[in-house]
């Protein structure tokens, strides 16, 4: 179903590859197909009798009872205070837009950017975290084995997120302030919903994969609001913060020549393009400078599509020695000002949101050796770089000994294989309820999808350049999360038709068939649309659709409510809309199990694929097209603040280790264990169980 190769293309599942090559006919500038289909390699949808052929459906629900009643369930928008009571999620979506409980004012929409957007979920991602962190400390003070170091350590950490969360919280504010001010020197333009992509629309419109608007070839037309800004010059609460003065001029002393060569690019008071060299000063702090967050982690994702990390890395040192003029042992610390609490500010953001980027020496020597330079000028913020080598070498380790698990898992399931066909029991005996399988498949996904790195994804578009240009070993990509996860998806579709076609009689059949369709109504109502998917999936493999004296016996009823979820028409649009829905109540969810938002990976996969694709990385005069990167940002943003959950259900580590290491059936002795269950009835199918059985030597 899925495979992975060299190539970040085979990240993307068999189906979605071929709709890949489908939108790759279309022009680059539309990376959209709207007939999207999501099916197996069998072709066969769940609807036995007369129903689409490859596609997998579903009810844009969060479904709880046989019938497909379901939750009424509390959306909340904290950053425009709209509170929502009570509303139903099981309603046809016929249009992306129209979200069920997701009604945006005009004028909330126009106000909001894809910079604000951005800021937004990192505010959502740090304030989660800043709830992870406070648990902790409460559970260490009320234990008496905690060292004192820990806690302290804790209440470090707790308030350096505080910080962070209040400087987002000003970058969001001055942001709106930002927009507001720009509606209404603009006049009385189009009050119609723009799409907060950061750029004014012109008025054709036309659709992308992400379920937006965007220009052809991501390439904006010119505007009286186009501004050339200095690297270095303006953060945006500078240039937009009370009593600046600044209404979009030219704040630049450059000639015009020097403008076009190495300044920054605004349009409507957003970052638009620049030279790397410009965009890379921009990210180095003085003594009276600093990036805004949000910029910061735009560009440190999306640098490394045209520099690796440890090359940025060296660029970013080597200004700030020549800038700050610390080649000279007696450096004047006063002249320095707070350029050392800066520095370490930006580390600290680099080594936090990126700590997979220091798993190369190369990055770890220059951090020391910065950070030594740091404390030699700045001996009171010795604290702070401990903290911040602290905190990295913890998650660091973090990843090591995931990845050590991950290893022992591989070589139990493979150990099982050998000596046992199939599982002595089944997941039904192991586990009675649905409900307790989707939490602890919930378990499994939150772990998986919270060791990704942001980073990850661009790396796996850089893969292919990278090998071709022969670099050094270390350029390789280090981690191997993201694949990791999508090998899991495969393995519980795979372990879905396992349980199904070990079943001889066919009521027991029935009984699993219908087991996995409440676990996958569970799974909705979580919010873990990647099981969900997972298990459709595995029920829609051709092996499983071609029990069809199986499936006549299957209540019509609760087919029904998975059949829409996985409708690929408009895009997705039900499963879009219903993971909307999810996320918004996630904002403010005073439950923890409210919070989860398990996206199907797969299609998040796709997006930023077709993001990557369907737009330029650079101008046509070589510059950086940073609407990509902040577009890029706004997509992995709302990962990192999924990531930020914790499970809160029980864990059942019997189960967990069933669902990981049981042995599952491959194609082959799949396709074999169907016809055992339903003997073959046309000439195909005699004729393809006979090339079966001499496969297998049976």
């Amino acid at each position: 179903m899925f495979s992975l190769f060299s190539r970040s293309y085979n990240l993307l599942p068999v189906d979605i590859r071929h709709d890949v090559g489908r939108a790759q006919t279309l022009t680059p500038a539309m990376p959209y197909a709207s007939d999207d289909s999501m099916s197996s390699s069998s072709a066969s949808s769940l609807e036995l009798s007369h129903s689409h052929d490859d596609t997998l459906s579903s009810t844009d629900s969060f479904c709880n009872s046989e019938d497909g009643d379901c939750h009424h369930v509390q959306l909340r928008n904290h950053h425009h205070q709209h509170h929502y009571r009570q509303h139903s999620i099981c309603s046809s979506v016929h249009s992306h837009r129209d979200t069920i409980g997701y009604k945006e004012s005009v004028e909330a929409v126009e106000l909001s950017s894809i910079q604000m957007e951005v800021t937004t979920r990192l505010l959502e991602g740090e304030k989660k975290r800043l709830l992870l962190l406070k648990h902790n400390l409460e559970l260490c003070l009320s234990h008496v084995e905690a060292s004192k170091a820990e806690i302290e350590m804790l209440k470090e950490n707790i308030v350096r997120i505080e910080q962070k969360c209040k400087h987002l919280d000003e970058e969001y504010r001055v942001g709106c302030k930002e927009a507001l001010v720009r509606r209404i020197n603009m006049g009385s333009k189009s009050s119609r919903s723009q799409p907060a992509i950061g750029v004014k629309q012109t008025a054709k419109q036309r659709p992308t994969i992400f379920g937006t608007v965007t220009q052809p070839q991501c390439v904006q037309p010119k505007t009286k609001n186009r501004e050339s800004i200095g690297a270095q010059m303006l953060s945006l609460a500078q240039m937009f913060g009370s009593g600046s003065g600044y209404m979009g001029t030219d704040n630049n002393n450059h000639t015009e020549k020097d403008c076009e060569r190495d300044a920054l690019i605004f349009e409507n008071g957003n970052l638009h393009s620049g030279p790397l060299e410009a965009l890379i000063q921009h990210l180095v702090p003085t003594s009276d400078y600093y990036p805004d967050r949000t910029y910061t982690f735009a560009f440190l994702l999306s640098s490394r599509l045209f520099i690796r990390p440890h090359d940025l890395l060296a660029e970013v040192l080597k200004l700030c020695v020549l800038q700050q003029n610390l080649t000279h042992d007696n450096v004047d610390k006063v002249k320095l000002g707070k350029f050392g609490p800066h520095i370490v500010n930006l580390l600290s953001e680099w080594t936090e949101t990126f700590p997979y980027d220091f798993r190369d020496e190369r990055m770890m020597k220059q951090l020391r050796d910065i950070t030594q330079r740091v404390i030699a000028i700045y001996p009171d913020l010795r604290k702070e770089i401990n903290n911040l080598s602290y905190n990295l070498v913890t998650k660091l380790t973090n990843l090591k000994s995931y990845e050590e698990s991950l290893n022992r898992i591989e070589t139990e399931e493979r150990q099982k294989a050998q000596t046992q066909l199939v599982a002595s029991t089944d997941i039904m005996e192991l586990c009675p309820s649905p409900l307790v399988l989707a939490q602890q498949l919930t378990h499994i996904e939150l772990e998986r999808l919270s060791m990704i790195g942001p980073e990850e994804f661009v790396q796996a578009f850089t893969k292919e350049r990278l090998q071709s240009e022969m670099l050094n070993i270390q350029d390789m990509k280090i981690t191997h999360n993201l694949e990791s996860y999508v090998q899991w998806f495969n393995r519980l579709s795979y372990l879905v038709a396992s349980e199904i076609t070990s079943q001889i009689k066919k009521k027991n059949r029935i009984k699993m068939v219908e087991y996995f369709i409440d676990v996958a109504k569970e799974c909705i109502n979580i919010g873990n649309f990647n099981s969900l998917m997972a298990i459709i999936a595995g029920m829609n493999l051709s092996p499983v659709t071609r029990l069809k004296k199986t499936w006549a016996k299957v209540n019509r009823d609760k087919l029904k409510i998975l059949e829409h979820q996985m409708d690929p028409s408009n895009n997705f649009g039900s499963y879009r809309s219903c993971l909307k829905a999810a996320m918004w109540r996630s904002e403010g969810a005073a439950e923890e199990r409210e919070k989860i938002v398990i996206p199907f990976f797969s299609l998040f996969v796709k997006d930023l694929y077709f993001l990557n694709e369907g737009c330029s990385s650079r101008q046509e005069d070589g510059s950086v097209n940073f609407q990509k990167c902040w577009q890029m940002a706004k997509q992995i943003s709302d990962l990192i603040s999924w990531q930020q959950v914790e499970c809160p259900f029980e864990r059942n580590k019997v189960l967990i280790n069933y669902l990981l290491t049981t042995p599952i059936y491959k194609e082959t002795m799949l396709s074999l264990a169907s016809y055992e269950c339903e003997t073959a009835e046309t000439s195909y199918d005699r004729e393809r169980y006979k090339q079966i059985k001499s496969q297998t030597s049976l």
